[in-house]
């Protein structure tokens, strides 16, 4: 008598498939209290094994069910399909039932899983079962890009707009002179080592530039640069608002400015905003102390450079730190930062972008609820970046 279809297996089809594999520990579990039949076994996961109601603790009898239920997955494709269930060559649902969703309704899948194809993306599979990942495409969605640098450029005007307040409560220097610190009273002033800080700069921003045009998703790069560089300027709104330093130097000569109605000092926000706050398009501002602007954008335009161009380029992220690092050190030479402004701007924008990366390429805040509540933004912009973005240069030109 001919063995029925698995889909038209029952529970006691299930017992003897078991018996025959040699699992007859896990029948009455299996089939008894959970009344597995055909269907229910090919959707079975290891994840499915793994946790409850199942639950099954020895690691070796799991290993050798699921190698079992594989090879009957593999002999009955056209009922998977049938059913809706794919088959990446191990498991139908790969890690199991429990998957979160991209905001996109796609769902997503475990990074760290090496013997399985994630759905949507294209797998090429060898006869030993292993899996090479071709290119995976990423959606762009330039509208969140364009929100990203809207946000920025409004944090921008934001942050010029303080700079203009604090500028007018700069404390007096004949009252309260400049704060003892080990770097600027040890080092003498450099009087152009501000504008060599700036040119690293601007060295920096071109070679990022160069990435983002060559980079095949400048999409992701650019919203994850404009999100980070704005939250860091929010963040030094807030400080150097709330606490006003005295000048690092008796060469500043700064003193509380008053611009008078509101008018004039968003004109001179302007001026700021239009002139990047650099000194090298004229712009000098007294009061931003805490902390230090220059450091943020050299140290996250280095970060982003190393980050997303290949580790064979050597040269280019050698570069890349010498600019930053010469940059910080000309920045203290010039006495225009105090040493703590220097040290917390370094450190606030490295650990910023590796926390960003680290949760947007583990997708750590996909199962967390959480995280998502504690950075929204984060989550709404890296949402359907399912995995990591290539961290190598993928050139438009190749």
């Amino acid at each position: 008598m001919n063995q029925p279809s698995v889909r038209r297996w029952t529970p006691k089809h299930v017992a003897k498939w078991l018996k025959e594999e040699g699992f007859c520990d896990y029948v009455d579990l299996l089939c008894n209290k959970h009344r597995l039949d055909g269907t229910s076994l090919l959707a079975l996961s290891e994840y499915d094994l793994r946790s409850p109601p199942l639950e099954l603790k020895v690691l070796g009898d799991i290993k050798r069910l699921m190698v079992s239920i594989r090879k009957l997955q593999k002999q009955n494709i056209e009922v998977l399909e049938e059913l809706g269930l794919p088959f990446d060559g191990h498991s139908p649902t790969g890690s199991g039932g429990s998957l979160d969703w991209l905001c996109n309704g796609d769902p997503t899948r475990d990074c760290d899983s090496t013997d399985t194809a994630p759905v949507g993306e294209e797998y090429h599979q060898y006869t030993n079962g292993k899996y090479k990942q071709q290119p995976r495409r990423l959606d762009p969605e330039y509208w969140k890009t364009a929100l990203s640098s809207i946000y920025v450029v409004f944090v921008f005007g934001f942050t010029s707009f303080v700079m203009v307040i604090v500028h007018e409560r700069v404390p007096d220097m004949r009252t309260y002179p400049p704060l003892p610190d080990i770097f600027l009273d040890s080092v003498p002033r450099i009087p152009w080592a501000f504008a060599m800080a700036e040119a690293c700069g601007v060295i920096l921003c071109n070679i990022w530039l160069l990435v983002l045009l060559l980079h095949k998703h400048r999409s992701i790069l650019l919203r994850r640069m404009c999100s980070l560089m704005g939250t860091v300027f929010m963040l030094r709104c807030i400080t150097m608002f709330v606490t006003s330093l005295s000048v690092p130097g008796q060469h500043l000569q700064c003193s509380g400015k008053m611009y008078g109605d509101t008018w004039a000092k968003l004109q001179r926000a302007v001026a700021i905003w239009s002139g990047f706050g650099m000194t090298l398009t004229g712009v000098h501002t007294c009061g931003d102390y805490m902390f230090s602007g220059h450091t943020v954008v050299i140290s996250l335009l280095n970060f982003f450079v190393t980050e997303y161009t290949p580790r064979s380029w050597n040269f280019i992220h050698t570069l890349s730190w010498v600019l930053n690092l010469f940059g910080i050190f000309f920045i203290l030479a010039a006495h225009e930062h105090y040493s703590i402004d220097v040290f917390i701007a370094f450190y606030i924008t490295t650990r910023l972008f590796l926390y960003y990366h680290t949760l947007a390429n583990t997708r750590a805040y996909q199962q967390s609820r959480r995280a998502r509540i504690w950075f929204p933004m984060f989550s709404f912009f890296e949402c359907n970046v399912n995995g990591p973005c290539p961290q190598r240069v993928l050139l438009a030109l190749h």
